[in-house]
């Protein structure tokens, strides 16, 4: 009936399979990435306001600090800074990535350090399957160009990007001088945002893997292993 189907390959997803055995006890774990090293940076007060709802819903919440982040390929991996992201990524359950939108799109800090965590890293891919929120920040009118962005760098990175997003316009005017965001329809919605990407990570953490596995690497892998296997023999 379907010739080009590898049947032995084909998995049919069943409800029994999207159920965790031994769901997991520990508190859901979120990565906060932000995109901007100022002294009074917006996006980091944004990260540090969506980090407080997810630790008052009962999250383990890390923020890292780009500072001294060197730019992709101008450093080794082995670069202290690099390690310490890379370590939070494989950590983490799930993520937030907060940038400014500069010239039309998300600022060069929060790519680094996106481009700065791999695809994969020998068997282990640090972002499958994660969770991912994004919102960003603006000088002026409201705009979703970085979020738009980012969305796609999300799905590239094979995370689970959540439905919801925050774009919070004219941000300078949404936070007081003690750096906490002022009560307004933006925080709200950032409220939603942390609300949904917990929701989302209690309900995938578990299944990440099955719910990103795939026919044609399945495939792949096993062409991978039959040739393997041959050339042994030989």
């Amino acid at each position: 009936m379907f010739p080009a189907l590898d049947a032995a390959l084909f998995d049919i997803p069943t409800h029994e399979r999207l159920r965790a055995d031994a769901p997991s006890q520990h508190r859901p774990r979120f990565l906060m990435l932000y995109g901007s090293l100022r002294e009074r940076s917006y996006s980091r007060l944004l990260a540090f306001e969506a980090a407080r709802l997810l630790e008052a819903m009962g999250g383990e919440v890390r923020i890292f600090n780009p500072a001294g982040l060197p730019l992709p390929d101008g450093a080794p991996d082995s670069h202290p800074k690099v390690q310490e992201l890379r370590e939070l990524a494989t950590w983490s359950e799930g993520m937030v990535w907060s940038s400014p939108e500069r010239h039309g799109a998300m600022s060069g800090v929060m790519k680094s350090q996106i481009d700065w965590i791999p695809l994969t890293s020998g068997a282990v891919r640090p972002t499958q399957g994660k969770t991912l929120a994004v919102m960003q920040v603006s000088g002026g009118s409201q705009s979703f160009n970085a979020v738009n962005q980012m969305r796609v760098l999300g799905r590239w990175m094979r995370m689970l990007t959540i439905p919801n997003q925050s774009s919070v316009a004219k941000a300078f005017l949404e936070f007081n001088d003690d750096g906490r965001m002022k009560p307004s329809a933006f925080y709200d919605r950032v409220v939603d945002v942390m609300e949904e990407l917990f929701k989302f990570t209690l309900l995938t953490r578990d299944l990440g893997p099955y719910l990103v596995d795939r026919y044609s690497e399945r495939k792949e892998s096993a062409e991978a292993l039959s040739k393997r296997v041959n050339q042994r023999a030989i």
